[in-house]
């Protein structure tokens, strides 16, 4: 496929919500406010880059500025497609600086717990600064042979009026899973940040053989799929 055939423009919350639940093992738009870039091929939609505030209050303290001058990519939500990933990215942060010129950083996770070790951002030159610091609310918890996320765990803890913390949540028989900590990807915005984050890099991480969760290509619908957003 030639890279003219390769389209990069807004996409709607339709679009990012179905490119989510039918492309990414999230099955899930993250919550908040998201700006929503949308890829298509030879006219063909095949997927969503969002960014986005993200979970992790601190998400700004690798980088020494305001929360709000950093963001996260918070989805690479695509189905089978030619141009490299991390091209599409690549246009993608320019969208984002266009829209948001006040940015100075986006930071990103690969999780190891789903196969991945971040080489989408290596072939991207962003800077690897380690292992995220591993927090036991942001663990999948099961109960009764189902898997549940922190947020849904929070939900049934309030309905019942006890605190969010983990120890409640064990009471009411969730389990906390072992899960790998999380790489941690930079990409700064402006030179100044770059230098100023230069030294926290490391070597990249080598992807490892494991067992993914679930059967991705399976997981994932054609880019012929006829209820995919034009």
């Amino acid at each position: 496929m030639a890279k003219a055939e390769l389209r990069i423009d807004w996409a709607t919350h339709a679009a990012a919500k179905y490119a989510c639940e039918n492309w990414h093992y999230s099955k899930s738009v993250p919550a908040g406010k998201i700006v929503k870039v949308g890829v298509w091929e030879a006219g063909k939609f095949v997927g969503v880059v969002l960014f986005g505030r993200g979970s992790n209050k601190h998400i700004a303290k690798p980088f020494g500025v305001a929360p709000e001058l950093v963001v996260e990519l918070v989805r690479v939500a695509l189905t089978k497609h030619v141009a490299q990933v991390s091209r599409i990215l690549a246009v993608a942060l320019i969208f984002l600086r266009k829209q948001s010129p006040q940015l100075r950083a986006v930071i990103s996770f690969a999780d190891p717990n789903q196969g991945h070790h971040g080489g989408i951002y290596q072939a991207g030159n962003w800077i690897y600064s380690g292992v995220g610091t591993e927090d036991p609310r942001a663990r999948p918890y099961s109960k009764n042979g189902a898997i549940y996320h922190w947020r849904t765990v929070v939900g049934q803890l309030s309905s019942q009026g006890k605190k969010s913390t983990v120890e409640a949540a064990i009471s009411l028989g969730f389990k906390p899973l072992d899960q790998k900590p999380k790489h941690r990807y930079l990409m700064p915005l402006d030179d100044a940040m770059r230098a100023q984050i230069a030294p926290l890099a490391k070597p990249y991480p080598k992807r490892v053989k494991q067992a993914m969760t679930g059967n991705q290509p399976e997981q994932r619908q054609g880019s012929t799929d006829p209820h995919a957003p034009e």
